[in-house]
């Protein structure tokens, strides 16, 4: 059975940092990649940041760039996702996924979910 078991998350205020971590259980990684994604009330979808198992490649959302950093621990199949500088417009569920590849290697559709973390930061 797969499970995607995440920890993290909270309530911060604008400036400050929260570090979510996400490992997982009865399934491969290799040619897939694991990451995050996040929910609002009144926004769509956000993709936030992945990492490529096989290639170590990493994409962030682009109100992620230089904020958030995407690691990886490939003994545990987790992956950690620090945020910093963070502010009111992150606030959000954050949901770590594994999603397949397409053709060029870049992530395409989601597989996996896990049960997501709430992340406020107030100002």
């Amino acid at each position: 059975q797969v499970r995607l078991a995440e920890t993290g998350g909270g309530m911060v205020q604008t400036g400050e940092s929260l570090r979510l971590s996400c490992e997982a259980s009865g399934r491969t990684l290799e040619n897939h990649a694991m990451g995050w994604l996040r929910e609002a009330p009144g926004r769509e979808r956000e993709f936030v940041a992945m990492v490529v198992w096989r290639s170590d490649i990493i994409h962030y959302g682009e109100f992620a760039k230089g904020r958030f950093t995407i690691s990886r621990d490939n003994a545990k199949n987790a992956v950690y996702l620090q945020m910093t500088s963070l502010k009111p417009e992150d606030s959000a569920h954050y949901y770590c996924v594994v999603m397949a590849l397409d053709e060029a290697g870049k992530p395409h559709d989601i597989e996996d979910w896990g049960q997501g973390n709430l992340v406020i930061v107030y100002s």
